[in-house]
């Protein structure tokens, strides 16, 4: 489902260049829950930000179910990351003017689907979140945000997942909670996921855990906590 061919993407800083990622090569199968850790400034949040095409690479190919990126302009490459790719933010990235039903049900008015507040609705039930649709962001609590974050993001039903520290805000136990969710999805829907964490203990339960390092993959190694 994501096939990533000597990937490389440096930016200038201070007259200078500075290597972000360096020469990553990473095959991730349809149906796999993928782990990324890494220290602060490894790249994890980069990688994920390429994947999902909002940022272009020095160097390297990224394909997604056969696509290659590089082949699409921005208009394709919006169309095509509106239907392959659902993104979960650390910090929620709600509309703060809507109601927890209306953010869940933006992807799906934008693509123009039919019956939009009523799938929003579905999505916010299996949440545990159907008795707060007509609250706004900040009448929630984080826990409560980033379930509605993930509501949309799996609104249109995307093949691919990309979650970036969805729980780096959250308590542990809230953490926790949300993490069961993802997993529950990922079980149900089948689809591929990629969480970029630093808590150990949930990338343990993802299928396998990528550490990157100074720009570079340090470990590719099957989990060993995943139940």
């Amino acid at each position: 489902m994501i096939s990533i061919r000597n990937l490389s993407m440096r930016l200038a800083s201070g007259g200078q260049w500075v290597e972000i990622l360096r020469n990553i090569n990473l095959e991730v199968p349809e149906g796999t829950l993928l782990s990324v850790v890494g220290p602060s400034g490894s790249g994890k949040s980069t990688l994920l930000g390429l994947i999902a095409g909002l940022d272009t690479p020095t160097s390297g190919a990224i394909r997604l179910n056969g696509s290659l990126l590089a082949d699409l302009d921005e208009d394709e490459r919006t169309r095509f990351r509106g239907k392959m790719l659902g993104f979960i933010f650390q910090s929620y990235h709600l509309i703060p003017s809507l109601t927890a039903l209306e953010n869940v049900s933006v992807p799906l008015e934008l693509a123009g689907e039919a019956d939009a507040l009523k799938r929003s609705r579905v999505l916010l039930d299996s949440v545990g979140l159907g008795h707060r649709g007509h609250h706004y962001p900040l009448q929630l609590s984080g826990g409560e945000q980033q379930r509605v974050a993930i509501a949309r993001a799996i609104a249109r039903r995307p093949p691919i997942l990309l979650a970036d520290e969805p729980t780096g805000n959250l308590d542990s136990a809230t953490g926790q909670m949300v993490m069961d969710l993802l997993l529950q999805i990922h079980r149900t829907e089948g689809n591929t996921t990629l969480l970029v964490t630093h808590n150990a203990s949930l990338a343990a339960q993802a299928d396998r855990v990528v550490t990157l390092g100074d720009g570079t993959i340090a470990e590719d190694m099957p989990s060993s906590g995943r139940t």
